[in-house]
């Protein structure tokens, strides 16, 4: 029975890890140095898990609330569940305890250590996915970034820290990309968000371009709808020009591999753009010529600011 309930936990972890394949970036590509890939695998598995909890994508079975300690009547409970998950979380940052008991926490022990990373960026992330249970709606821009502080900058903190390259101008600079790649990823997924009784466009932006949550239930999108877009994107294109530096602060195989989430987000941007902004249809998926001109493009600058 315990080898049975072992190869049901070892079988989860892999769901949740192969994942990685349909991500829209490259989670750990084959160019970085071993030890890099494991840990960013590491921190992935992670982050996908906690993912999936907040957006109730957990695979069928129950397995992840019971390695988590929550009863079955409760395993459909997301914040139930974020709570469990947390606390084992916290065992990662106990030397003294006995560790998680989730294996995709456990595979995260070593990397934490070795990394000497903190724990914030990880908590950011558990809170992240309880204020998704919690707020559907944002009224200002600002409120959207304070989200995106807790969405979407920590994962950017952990490739800075599992490199060993954190520098206070990097992080800053890292924080304005990972902003930018998840506004860019609201306005893909604005129709799937919407289905989930989620709007992350400003209310305060609707308001200004007369569009209304009906607008955005729409087939496809209205002139309003398409200004907002456009103005949304152009912000999300100012944060990527601002953190672009990054990408030529630091050398080797990492600026490749900065300089390839950075030209994913400036090709989803085009991709908007060349649907006239209608995201309502589904979401814009950039070309791969155009991400590979984009990273041409980055690079290049990144070799003259360097």
């Amino acid at each position: 029975m315990t080898g049975t309930r072992q190869v049901r936990d070892r079988d989860t972890s892999h769901a949740t890890l192969g994942k990685a394949a349909d991500e829209n970036f490259p989670v750990a590509p084959f160019f970085l140095p071993r030890a890099w890939r494991d840990d960013l695998m590491a921190v992935y598995g992670f982050a996908r898990l906690v993912d999936d909890i907040g957006d109730g994508d957990l695979a069928p079975g129950g397995a992840d609330a019971r390695l988590l300690g929550v009863a079955p009547e409760r395993a459909e409970d997301r914040l139930a569940l974020l709570d469990a998950f947390e606390t084992d979380l916290r065992r990662v940052f106990d030397p003294a305890g006995d560790g998680p008991h989730h294996p995709l926490l456990r595979a995260l022990v070593p990397t934490v250590r070795r990394r000497a990373l903190p724990a914030e960026p990880f908590l950011g992330l558990v809170a992240a996915n309880r204020q998704d249970q919690l707020v559907s709606r944002y009224e200002t821009y600002e409120d959207l970034l304070a989200y995106c502080e807790l969405s979407a900058n920590p994962v950017g903190r952990l490739v800075l820290g599992i490199t060993g390259t954190a520098t206070p101008e990097r992080i800053r600079r890292s924080d304005e990309i990972c902003t930018a790649l998840q506004i860019v990823e609201h306005l893909q997924d604005v129709a799937e968000d919407l289905a989930r009784d989620r709007v992350y466009l400003p209310a305060e932006d609707l308001k200004r371009f007369h569009v209304t949550v009906d607008d955005l239930a729409a087939p496809t999108a209205g002139a309003s709808v398409r200004a907002l877009i456009a103005f949304e994107a152009d912000r999300a294109r100012g944060l990527l020009d601002s953190g672009a530096p990054l990408v030529g602060s630091v050398r080797g195989r990492l600026r490749l591999l900065l300089a390839g989430f950075t030209a994913g987000g400036y090709a989803a941007l085009d991709a908007i753009a060349a649907a006239g902004f209608d995201v309502l249809p589904g979401p814009p998926k950039a070309a791969k010529p155009s991400l590979m001109r984009r990273a041409g493009a980055v690079l290049l600058t990144a070799r003259k600011e360097g």
